[in-house]
């Protein structure tokens, strides 16, 4: 393992912010996690695992512990079925299940990160989770001190949630497995409307998979949601709330709200989430709340691509960042009644 003492995180993450690490340990095999976590859970040093870096916002004081960086590699495909080592790259990984000819994650091609965070988050975009995919995860437990095995069922998974992300002190994602499709090139059938549009199909047709990878990684391009160390929008961790889900009671409240603010003819983003739920838009929010494309003067702003992605102009800090980020949960509580919540884990921070 490489071990670094007062270690920078800010280059470990897709914000570049933060301060730097006590120790910082790099592990390129499973028994080398083990071990980081093992000695680190001993000692009772604080930990933090850190795998692409794309879902975190780290304080300015930086991390007084232990960060774990897991690097650790393996792609192994038999037949349909799946099984990724934690650190391997996503896109990559996305990338070489649509070269052989497998559906059901190519429409989450171009998110960041790596592999075993995708269960942490329930990732998913364009019509697609990962949960729909993820038969096993293999994970070291804590709190038993040993290696295990959860089913799908046991990760508890539903929208951006899981068993992993209620309990993040528990486990330390080891390695995932997914069931993919052998449809004969074609993707799985196309679920989100914005996709189906840019396809030219209906919602539920297949298309060709190499196809809906590059629709996606256009459409993600198109709103900064693709990594590129030239544009400061992508300086970000993608979508940075996420969408509320509310009871019939809290919409009707919101619905009205929304009427009084906006005028009689409006009508908010809803979709069905489940018996008594309604997800709105946290973008269509932000936006209607007066948050717009590019909003602020500061080094961290609303990107100009995207009014869900909060980034860093190249001179920002963390705190930066969370004084944009509480100016827009305070804006849209204001004038709709709803809070965001932050998607992104935060580090020795919070809104």
């Amino acid at each position: 393992m490489l071990e670094l003492h007062d270690a920078p995180l800010a280059p470990l993450t897709t914000f570049r912010l933060g301060g730097p690490a006590t120790r910082l340990v790099t592990a390129t095999t499973d028994a080398e996690v083990v071990a980081a976590v093992r000695e680190a859970d001993a000692d009772g040093t604080p930990l933090l695992v850190i795998g692409g870096g794309s879902n975190l916002v780290i304080g300015d004081k930086g991390f007084e512990g232990t960060a774990l960086r897991i690097a650790t590699s393996g792609f192994d495909l038999v037949d349909t079925t799946l099984e990724l080592a934690a650190g391997e790259v996503w896109t990559d990984a996305v990338a070489r299940t649509v070269e052989a000819q497998l559906a059901g994650v190519e429409c989450l091609a171009g998110i960041p990160g790596s592999a075993g965070a995708t269960p942490i988050q329930n990732v998913g975009a364009y019509g697609q989770e990962v949960s729909a995919t993820i038969t096993e995860v293999i994970a070291y437990d804590r709190r038993v001190g040993e290696t295990v095995t959860l089913s799908n069922e046991e990760c508890a998974f539903s929208y951006r949630h899981s068993r992993f992300k209620a309990d993040p002190e528990r486990y330390v994602v080891l390695r995932v497995r997914f069931a993919l499709e052998d449809a004969d090139g074609l993707s799985a059938p196309v679920k989100y409307a914005e996709t189906a549009r840019a396809l030219g199909v209906e919602p539920g047709d297949r298309v060709p998979l190499a196809q809906a990878r590059e629709t996606v990684l256009a459409l993600r391009a198109g709103k900064g949601m693709v990594l590129d160390a030239e544009d400061h929008d992508t300086w970000s961790a993608g979508s940075f709330f996420t969408n509320p889900i509310l009871t019939d009671a809290d919409f009707a409240v919101f619905h009205a709200r929304v009427k009084e603010r906006l005028g009689e003819d409006a009508v908010p983003p809803a979709y069905p989430a489940g018996e008594g739920r309604t997800k709105t838009s946290a973008a269509w929010l932000i936006d209607k709340a007066g948050f717009t494309k590019g909003y602020g003067s500061g080094p961290a702003r609303i990107s100009t691509k995207h009014t869900l992605a909060l980034t860093n102009r190249g001179r920002a800090t963390t705190e930066d960042l969370l004084v944009l980020a509480r100016e827009v949960v305070a804006g849209v509580r204001e004038a709709f009644g709803v809070t965001l919540v932050n998607e992104p884990v935060m580090v020795g921070v919070g809104l």
